[in-house]
């Protein structure tokens, strides 16, 4: 049961609940005591351990719901039972039609259940038709099938699933081969292979018991894939988003779709708030304070025990001062629109982010993005600064004039952009004068390198100014140059 337990686990993290190994074990520990006897007992007892909040207890519900569920098995009159239920029953009568079968029959029936007499006047089943026992299934699929044990039924797919780990699926194109592998392990290969022997025996009795088998068999493979469909809702829903959301992290932004952006926007909040709990706790140790004793011996041990190295307890967070300066012409406006989103992501960490958007005049948008929604503030942006002819010799001058005096060595200034200048006058002198001031200067460019010096583009000249010129075209690159840059400032 621990096991089933953990994969019950497994299925919650996928659906966002969040489950420590601590609260792992306090479940075990509560299983112990509460059993499983009584399901709505332990669903609740699941629930107050593995569940914090209303969110977190409606996809608990959800995923005990679906998890502990064999509705496929129960018998018709089952005030539980679905039409699934129904359905599936209804197609075992059709090839197992020994209702009312006795003690006697059963115990002749090779162990199943349900094969024994049935009523005067009806069809004789497969243990009552003769005393020749090759009309009973030899194989231990068709022993099963023909039994009408719909527990050990259940239990022989559970563990067949459990087998070939179909809680690894992934996409739904894998559920033909999840389901051909968990017929294969519940001994699919044996039950043909006695289909095709009865037929070739060429009786009337031998003919009737292979086409029960057939019918048999395509009824527990309808089962089996309805099995793995919901193995797949329940183990893939989210790990088939994750997968989504790792794709989208790789894909170039110019290849987007407006109906990718908001799938696109969720993987970007994700990164970001990744971002603020690796580094929203580093700290910058002051010369003065309490002393750290425990820091201060571990990091003089070299020194055979002299207190070279002080280590003091009193620390603040070093917060870095950005400024990011956008293209936002046609060629670039996806690239943009996303650091900027990404950008007052962080806000918890970066706030002091200074944004400015140019086509051609540089303009700031720091208190649009302050006073408006992200969408709204985007769309201005978009609309106020993109429409001109990309003048980057303007942006320089423009930054100098704006905001020279405010850039120190605490600044780190982001610019974004192509570097194509339309054939217009570069302006590299004022980005070398920008480079002499601050304390790093990053220049990330969508287009691959060999592009960079190929008709109008102007990174020749620019890139020698820069500390840092990176290719930047998915939200892969704007992450890693993202978290780059807080490991190296704070």
């Amino acid at each position: 049961m621990d096991r089933t337990l953990v994969d019950f686990i497994k299925v919650l993290r996928t659906a966002e609940v969040k489950v420590s190994p601590a609260e792992t074990l306090d479940a075990m520990a509560a299983l112990d005591i509460v059993g499983y006897d009584d399901r709505q007992f332990l669903k609740n007892t699941l629930s107050l351990v593995l569940s914090k909040n209303p969110e977190e207890k409606e996809a608990f519900d959800s995923c005990f719901d679906h998890f502990f569920t064999f509705d496929k098995f129960q018998s018709n009159d089952d005030e539980a039972g679905s039409d699934s239920s129904s359905e599936f029953q209804d197609q075992q009568d059709d090839f197992n039609p020994q209702d009312g079968a006795g003690e006697e029959g059963r115990e002749g029936s090779g162990g199943g259940q349900g094969m024994g007499q049935g009523s005067k006047g009806e069809e004789p089943t497969f243990g009552e038709a003769s005393e020749d026992d090759s009309l009973l299934p030899q194989s231990e699929l068709g022993k099963l099938l023909l039994s009408d044990d719909k527990t050990e039924l259940a239990i022989a797919m559970a563990e067949a699933g459990r087998a070939v780990e179909v809680n690894q699926i992934v996409v739904f194109t894998q559920k033909g081969l999840f389901t051909r592998k968990m017929m294969e392990h519940m001994g699919l290969r044996e039950l043909q292979e006695e289909i095709s022997e009865l037929r070739k025996m060429g009786g009337g009795r031998q003919i009737n018991l292979a086409d029960r088998l057939k019918k048999a068999r395509d009824v527990l493979r309808e089962q089996v894939r309805d099995y793995v469909e919901r193995q797949f809702f329940l183990h893939a829903d989210e790990t088939g988003k994750q997968l989504r959301e790792e794709l989208l992290k790789k894909v170039k932004l110019s290849n987007l779709e407006k109906r990718n952006f908001k799938d696109v926007q969720d993987v970007v909040f994700k990164m970001a708030k990744k971002l603020i709990s690796i580094h929203s706790k580093r700290r910058k140790t002051f010369k003065r304070g309490q002393l750290d004793v425990r820091k201060t011996l571990r990091h003089n041990m070299q020194y055979d025990g002299m207190l070279f190295d002080i280590r003091w307890k009193s620390s603040k967070v070093d917060r870095p001062k950005v400024m990011a300066i956008c293209d936002v012409s046609g060629s670039v406006s996806n690239y943009s629109r996303f650091l900027l989103m990404f950008l007052y992501s962080l806000a918890d960490i970066l706030p002091k982010v200074r944004s400015f958007a140019f086509s051609s005049d540089l303009g700031e948008v720091t208190q649009l993005f302050e006073y408006s929604t992200l969408e709204d503030a985007i769309a201005k942006t978009m609309r106020d600064y993109g429409a001109g002819s990309t003048d980057y010799g303007q942006m320089l001058m423009d930054f100098k004039k704006m905001c020279m005096d405010d850039v120190n060595n605490k600044t780190t200034i982001i610019i974004l952009g192509d570097g194509r200048n339309n054939y217009g006058e570069a302006k590299a002198e004022i980005l070398r004068e920008i480079y002499d001031k601050c304390q790093r200067l990053i220049w990330l460019n969508p287009e691959p390198r060999m592009s960079w010096t190929v008709g109008d583009a102007e990174m020749k000249k620019y890139a020698p100014s820069c500390h840092q010129a990176d290719v930047c075209n998915s939200l892969l690159h704007l992450e890693r140059v993202v978290s780059n840059l807080l490991r190296s400032v704070t």
